[in-house]
């Protein structure tokens, strides 16, 4: 069981989070991202850079996964992608995408660009707010200890 992290966008309050259940829990973590962030001095958490480019840390992400691996990120289509391949994916305000919840997310995803293409000025998601940040750390610990046990 491994944790990887969609890092360039994932909020700093996430990856604290992140960091402290990484320590606790000894769970394996990897942030990827395409721009250099200081991390904690840890046997437990690693990063890899990448190359600046569309989908570049997805597409790492997506090739080092495996089966069970748990995925950070807001990206529907990298969930989408980490699902099919066997993975699991948590957004950073708490949502676990299931095999279910993430056909409706895509073709939402879907919806709202075409009205953005069509100039329809549709806004951008809520600031992460500490019930955000709460029920994150809450799924994150119900998923360690899923899969530690396992």
């Amino acid at each position: 069981m491994k944790v990887w992290v969609d890092a360039d966008a994932c909020p700093k309050a996430i990856k604290e989070i992140l960091f402290r259940a990484s320590e606790k829990r000894e769970v394996p973590m990897t942030l990827v991202a395409n721009a250099q962030m200081r991390i904690p001095s840890s046997s437990f958490i690693n990063f890899v850079l990448v190359p600046a480019g569309f989908d570049v840390a997805d597409n790492e992400i997506v090739n080092r996964l495996e089966k069970d691996d748990l995925v950070i990120t807001a990206d529907i289509p990298l969930a989408a992608e980490v699902i099919e391949k066997g993975g699991h994916a948590l957004n950073p305000r708490g949502e676990l995408y299931s095999p279910d919840t993430i056909r409706e997310r895509l073709n939402m995803r879907d919806f709202m660009d075409i009205l953005r293409g069509g100039g329809v000025i549709t806004g951008g998601p809520a600031a992460l707010g500490p019930k955000d940040k709460q029920r994150f750390a809450n799924e994150l610990d119900k998923w360690i200890t899923r899969h530690s046990a396992s």
